[in-house]
């Protein structure tokens, strides 16, 4: 899990370097990342039996970074 982790933050990074430099790239997917990471984290954190509160905090992060999604793409819709 955390090779995924790790994949994911180097897609963000990216995507954002291929942004800055004027190419083609999805719009903003900071929050659609940020909402699978979170996930992942939660998962990650569950199968090492961690405390419930840090898996709590990253299921409650995952939500918050999915409606953000949400808005972002409503908005563009």
């Amino acid at each position: 899990m955390d090779l995924l982790l790790a994949l994911m933050l180097a897609e963000g990074l990216w995507l954002a370097a291929r942004r800055r430099a004027g190419r083609s790239s999805p719009g903003n997917c900071w929050p659609f990342l940020a909402a699978g990471a979170a996930m992942l984290l939660a998962l990650r954190l569950a199968l090492t039996g961690a405390w419930w509160g840090w898996i709590a905090a990253c299921l409650a992060l995952s939500g918050v970074a999915h409606v953000l999604d949400l808005a972002v793409r409503w908005r563009r819709g």
